[in-house]
């Protein structure tokens, strides 16, 4: 097949973007309970953050100027974290702990590291200067600016700066309704035995803990017939039911592939076929106005499709932002040596070599080949027409940063 005749990923990435149907229904939910949700407004920072100087240390508040003219402080108060400062007497120290907050004419805070403390008071044994272990008010969020833009994935470091700003629920967009359809008569459900010319349908389980990583809800979740009918009458319910259709298998050209002729005939498609290894049969399309993403059905296509090409859908769909993946630049431990018009993930993952870090593939990169994903920890890429030799540069992509 010319390479003419097919999609290369890059353009096929952005028509899908591109064609996104972003969810827009929102709901609130506490903020224990955000994680992997996407902001669907902006959080502004209500008040400072932190709202008063603090000391980022245990030790004793002093002013500066005072240590350079007293051998011993005396000792005037005591603010444990939570307590109201009280007064600073000027040419005294007061016992402080993190987090409490500064009194009113202390400038630095000395480390109880540093200090001995005597009956008349305390003895400082290293320099002070102005401003030191102190924690400004504001310097971690300042009061108007804004924190986090809408589009945002929920991630842990955001539920705790959003606890920062004492926001207790938050607005989201609803999760995005993903209906997963199987093809094939052959696929048997795991636990049920296998009759001659029958396999068990893995994909199903790959999508369904794939759509969980990437924060999605399954609405449905079914096997179709190999029927034109069938296919038309399942892809018609789910459209009613998911904000997305996935389906592997039935998009190549074989006579009992209908994936792609029934978005033909009763939708549309807008794309089929992309220069891309493994993975070359994939459709796109719609049905009654819902996005159907067609992916191909040999198990190992259908991890690398969606996440080089169903997880940049995916986030345009959930309303976040478009990113630009930038993967890690490293030495290729395997070699590649009959160039392809088809760009190519390799199933891979970082290793040691004899000059250090390399990238090392897995030796079958068969598509059907669903083990060497679970040996793998990323995908390395092959460019378009490009030879690989051992130490060349190459792009690895980890499977958490394509999921992300």
């Amino acid at each position: 097949m010319a390479s003419s005749d097919l999609t290369p990923v890059d353009d096929a990435i952005s028509r899908l973007v591109t064609q996104a149907r972003p969810v827009t229904d929102t709901e609130t939910v506490a903020l224990e309970n955000s994680l992997d949700r996407v902001l669907a407004r902006d959080y502004s920072v209500p008040a400072d953050v932190p709202p008063a100087d603090n000391s980022a240390v245990d030790g004793y508040a002093v002013r500066a100027g005072d240590v350079a003219e007293a051998t011993v402080l005396p000792v005037s108060g005591r603010v444990a974290a939570g307590e109201a400062p009280g007064s600073f007497q000027p040419g005294t120290a007061v016992r402080i702990f993190t987090g409490s907050e500064i009194p009113a004419g202390a400038d630095s805070v000395v480390m109880q590291e540093r200090v001995t403390v005597t009956e008349d008071g305390i003895t400082i044994n290293a320099p002070v200067s102005e401003g030191q272990n102190i924690r400004r008010r504001g310097q971690d969020l300042t009061q108007g600016e804004l924190a986090l833009a809408k589009g945002t994935k929920v991630r842990p470091q955001e539920m705790g700066l959003l606890g920062s700003m004492g926001v207790a629920e938050i607005e989201v967009y609803k999760k995005l309704r993903v209906a997963i359809l199987t093809t094939g008569d052959e696929l048997v459900d795991p636990g049920q035995p296998l009759a001659p010319g029958q396999i068990y349908n893995s994909n199903r389980y790959t999508l369904l803990g794939l759509l969980a990583k990437a924060g999605c809800e399954v609405a449905l979740c079914e096997t179709l017939a190999d029927t034109r009918d069938g296919t038309r009458s399942t892809f018609e319910r789910a459209a009613a039911e998911a904000d997305l259709i996935i389906t592997s298998g039935g998009v190549s050209v074989g006579e009992e592939d209908h994936v792609r002729v029934v978005l033909e005939e009763a939708g549309s498609l807008s794309l089929w076929r992309m220069a891309m290894k493994p993975g070359k049969p994939l459709a796109f399309g719609s049905i009654e106005g819902t996005p159907v993403l067609g992916l191909p059905g040999n198990p190992a296509s259908v991890l690398v499709t969606f996440l080089v090409v169903g997880m940049p859908l995916i986030r345009a769909c959930q309303g976040r932002p478009s990113i630009s993946l930038p993967g890690e630049q490293m030495p290729a431990g395997f070699s590649v040596g009959n160039p392809s018009v088809r760009r190519e993930y390799v199933r891979a993952r970082k290793g040691i070599g004899e000059d250090g870090p390399v990238v090392n593939a897995y030796p079958n990169q068969s598509s059907g080949v669903l083990s060497a994903a679970c040996w793998a920890e990323g995908l390395a890429v092959v460019p378009e027409n490009t030879a690989v030799g051992i130490g060349d540069t190459i792009t690895y992509y980890s499977f958490a940063e394509l999921l992300e």
